[in-house]
């Protein structure tokens, strides 16, 4: 501690005393003395270990030091605005004692305060990548910037492998062209693989990044388990209508919620989020597990962070919203539900638990199957020894680069082709960019119509033009790179009603008719997708249908699909050499750090297969077997290679013999729909040329929903493509077939082949296809179904997420009463306005009133919290509100008075999803002494204000995408 406290200055020294540091955590140990040498650091380190004042402490005492005033000194960067609101808490205290302005900037930031920050601005800037890039071309903030000394960079991990990451890294080379010194880059990030490439990113090309890296392994427990059902989850799975495996997941997640202080409880989709708080919430009301995703209304959000933070709250079940910094004070234990998929996401999330000095981190992985359970070991494995997963950088994104081009011609009016290269290629995803690259897009930059630049060739200079307008609005209005994803309406055709909605990318990769998936607990068949509804009947036979979150899914590595492909070839050797089932698992377990119980669950099949006359799909095996209707080819190639595989498969089987073919695939298998034999699978796939697989690549893709998704995106980055328009305009076609060989086209192939498929990892496959290094092995006709596949085929049927039809509308209204009780909102007194709290809806069940008035009108807003504290503020001392807050005020009003005259009901009606008032106040006085009757009433109205903002189209409509040019 001594040694770390010598190196600041003395007002920082009173200030750590002040605040109680008694002692410095690892990171901050290693960071600050480099940090304070002046030289660019990234710091990856787990969550909550203390990297923020890692990084701000030191340089507010180069602040100290230096004294001075007058601009932006330091720029903090977060991806997440969610972020700003912890960091602003965390560091205001720091800059208040030592008279430092600090603010924050996003998109929502108020037109007042904006103009504040451009007359006066403060010390330090708390902003995310978008706002950084709307202030560079302003004319004063610019000269604002111009002061910046230290620019922090928070969740790097979030930024890197994505267009927004491709972006900030162009921002920051803008800025340091503005700057009067060379900026030093601090970077904060949580456990990531390829360290060296992620510095690369954060200070660009040709500058040094010290990397002190902080191992979470070293201090981590992890644990894998798959329940079995007992008698006791039989009867929970009939309370809850779910199968008898699945209320034993359950149970043993309460069991482990209950045992700890403070749990989180992650999940790798939204969707798998949203069942599994459902389900608790159906078996117990009262349980104090809550839910956390980025869908989910602010004020849920905010109650699920500070009720755990407090102790109120036990369990909280979240997606990688999550992952990231902010504060939820300490937690005891992280369970997984499912596998992680990933080394990295398991550090990530694990990491997150066990922050007190000397705390260890532990993990417990909650799987499903013998699948789940092996792939869960080998990455325990992987993480214990920090064998991580590569960062994929994307290499020159054209459509951030037109978006960059058009910042420096609003920043400067006038560049040539030479200066942008120049400062283009500092950036690390750009810095192979080549002239030819710069001049295709600024060709496209100049021939569009409306015009965004004049590109003269001859003289190499690019020259912004008139109407000004043109740029202006592409540039403010492309800020964010991430797209804008629309949802689907699921309508039954038979009974014309709404049951769901489905995600954009579900629909882009998914939605063609005959294809099965569940929805609400059952299975369904798409009968035609049209504008913005999917037309659906109900379908009996649940094989072959995919679940509507598998287009979030996480996908498994080609690493750990074939360490698990191992582990199943050494078992069927040993055993076929004559070795105990109980010698091949202690044999394993000198190598894995797993349980003999576990072990024996998850080789089960593997056993059952070998003993029987079935070949074992190996890392070097790959079977190939026919099952009514199905031909599954069995290899562990990890889920982006085998998604590859199974797209190109049946795209030669149907050029080959004519009939469509239905392709799926996990990390382990293909599964093709076919009427060809398992032989002719084979055939094609022996022939497979590693040097034909990028083009088929293409060709398989091209005419699918997936490429005309990304092919949407990358259009409206370019400014193509008008920001509202979306996939099931019926101009999409005209839009395929007008950007074909364009730079567009070009761009969006490369982003699908980047993003949703595995070409590079495919082609090694392919030549060691070729080279002997893979086999493949045909089953005989004569065996049933191997048990191996048999795992597939049961997750293919995904039992495990059906509810009974005969239970459906019971259990939907039980988890519809639970999720409209648990809904968070900000209840202020619209009486006396001097009571304020976050609360649940299930407060009104005991009859609430105000403790400061004893009035029952109790308004309801979903909300910050602190802004409307300050509403009321303003309210109960002068009687009256200023404009920024009359809309909150007139709800706060409104929804008061009808909770004051119903209570309950109509607390239960504000609640719910998007009601307009008329139907508010219809359920509110429906007068119902029953609450499940007012519960299915509300759902009812909720699936009528679906169907009205879906409003079903006649065909052939004439609305079409405009495309620019």
């Amino acid at each position: 501690m001594d040694e770390i406290l010598s190196n600041f200055s003395k007002p920082i020294q009173r200030l750590l005393e002040e605040r109680g540091f008694r002692e410095f955590t690892e990171p901050q140990r290693r960071a600050i003395p480099t940090i304070l040498e002046g030289k660019n650091v990234l710091i990856i380190a787990p969550t909550g270990t203390g990297k923020t004042e890692a990084a701000f402490l030191p340089i507010l005492d180069k602040i100290v030091r230096e004294g001075g005033r007058g601009g932006v000194r330091v720029l903090y960067i977060t991806p997440l605005r969610a972020l700003n609101r912890d960091l602003m808490d965390r560091l205001q205290w720091w800059c208040g004692r030592l008279d430092l302005r600090i603010a924050v900037r996003h998109g929502d930031t108020e037109t007042r305060e904006r103009g504040k920050q451009a007359i006066a601005p403060p010390d330090v800037l708390i902003t995310t990548p978008e706002t950084l890039q709307a202030i560079l071309p302003g004319r004063r903030l610019r000269r604002h910037l111009s002061k910046v000394r230290w620019v922090i960079v928070d969740e790097v991990h979030e930024l890197t492998n994505d267009k927004r990451g491709s972006q900030l890294s162009v921002g920051l080379e803008r800025l340091r062209r503005i700057t009067a010194t060379e900026p030093q880059i601090i970077g904060l990030s949580a456990t990531i693989g390829s360290p060296q490439e992620v510095a690369k990113f954060l200070v660009g090309v040709d500058r040094d990044c010290e990397i002190v890296r902080v191992s979470v392994a070293k201090d981590m427990e992890l644990y894998v388990e798959m329940p079995e059902a007992n008698d006791e989850d039989v009867r929970l799975a009939e309370k809850i209508a779910t199968f008898p495996e699945v209320a034993a997941r359950l149970r043993r997640i309460r069991e482990l919620v209950e045992r700890y202080r403070s749990t989180l409880i992650f999940t790798n989709t939204r969707s798998e989020a949203e069942i599994l708080a459902s389900r608790f919430r159906v078996w117990d009301m009262n349980m104090p597990v809550s839910i956390h995703h980025g869908s989910l209304a602010k004020s849920s959000r905010v109650e699920a962070e500070t009720s755990l933070k407090k102790g109120e709250l036990k369990g909280v079940v979240c997606t990688s919203s999550l992952e990231l910094g902010i504060d939820i004070g300490s937690v005891d234990l992280v369970v997984q539900y499912n596998s992680p998929r990933q080394a990295t996401r398991l550090l990530q999330r694990v990491g997150r638990a066990g922050h007190w000095v000397g705390g260890t981190s532990k993990g417990t992985i909650i799987t499903m199957d013998s699948d789940d359970a092996l792939e869960s070991l080998v990455i325990v494995k992987r993480s214990l020894r920090e064998e991580l997963e590569e960062v994929k950088i994307i290499r020159k994104p054209l459509d951030v680069l037109v978006h960059q081009i058009a910042g420096l011609l609003l920043e400067y009016g006038r560049v040539t082709a030479e200066e942008i290269l120049e400062i283009v290629r500092g950036a690390y995803p750009f810095q192979d960019l080549t002239e030819e690259e710069l001049g295709d897009v600024l060709n496209y930059m100049s021939e569009r119509r409306p015009r965004l630049a004049l590109y003269v060739p001859e003289e190499g200079v690019v020259i912004k033009t008139r109407p000004y307008e043109s740029i202006f609005r592409y540039y403010f209005e492309n800020l964010s790179m991430i797209p804008e994803e629309k949802h689907y309406l699921v309508i039954d055709e038979e009974k014309d009603e709404p049951i769901g909605t489905l995600d954009e990318a579900f629909v882009a990769e998914y939605g063609e008719p005959g294809v099965k998936f569940i929805v609400r607990g059952s299975p369904w068949k798409i009968i035609q997708v049209y504008k913005d509804v999917v037309y659906v009947r109900a379908e009996e036979d649940p094989t072959g249908a995919i679940p509507d979150w598998v287009g979030d899914e996480i996908p498994v590595p080609f690493e750990v699909a074939q360490e698990v492909g191992r582990i199943k070839g050494r078992v069927c050797q040993l055993l076929r050499r004559g070795t105990s089932f109980e010698e091949v698992i202690e044999e394993l377990r000198a190598e894995y750090p797993v349980s003999r119980e576990l072990l024996t669950k998850a080789l089960a099949e593997v056993k059952e297969q070998a003993e029987g006359r079935w070949e074992v799909p190996t890392d070097s095996v790959i079977t190939v077997e026919g099952w009514e209707g199905y031909v599954i080819v069995s290899c562990s190639l990890g889920l982006m290679i085998n998604k590859t595989l199974s797209r190109i498969l049946a795209f030669l089987i149907t050029k080959r013999t004519g009939s469509g073919v239905g392709a799926s695939q996990d990390p382990y298998r293909i599964y093709l729909k076919t009427s060809v034999d398992a032989e002719m699978v084979a055939e094609v796939l022996r022939e497979l040329d590693p040097k034909d697989v990028a083009q088929l690549a293409e060709v398989s893709v091209e005419k699918t929903g997936l490429f005309r998704r990304r092919l949407l995106h990358v259009a409206k980055r370019f400014g193509v493509v008008e920001k509202g328009a979306d996939l099931s305009d019926v101009g999409m076609q005209q839009l395929v077939e007008s950007m074909r060989d364009t730079v567009v086209w070009r761009e969006a192939m490369k982003e699908v082949l980047f993003k949703d498929l595995d070409v590079e990892g495919l082609q090694r496959f392919a030549r060691g296809l070729k080279e002997g290094a893979f086999k493949i092995v045909v089953m005989g006709r004569d065996l049933p179904l191997s048990p191996l596949s048999r795992v597939g085929i049961r997750k293919l049927s995904w039992k495990t997420d059906l509810v009974p039809a005969d239970r459906l509308r019971r259990i939907l209204i039980e988890a519809g009463k639970a999720r409209l009780l648990n809904e968070a909102r900000v209840a202020v007194c619209s009486e006396c306005f001097r009571y304020v709290e976050n609360v649940k809806i299930r407060r009104f069940l005991e009859g609430f009133a105000c403790p400061e008035c004893k009035s029952k009108k109790i308004g309801l807003v979903d909300g910050e919290l602190s802004e409307v504290a300050q509403m009321a503020s303003e309210r109960a001392e002068r009687g009256r509100v200023s404009d920024k807050f009359k809309e909150m005020y007139r709800a706060v009003l409104e929804s008061g008075e009808l909770i004051g005259i119903y209570g309950l009901p109509a607390a239960l009606a504000l609640a719910a999803r998007g009601l307009p008032k008329t139907a508010i106040v219809t359920l509110a006085s429906s007068k119902t002494p029953d609450i499940d009757f007012l519960v299915d009433m509300i759902l009812r109205e909720e699936r009528e204000v679906l169907r009205k903002r879906y409003k079903r189209m006649r065909p052939h409509s004439e609305t079409d995408i405009q495309v620019q040019g």
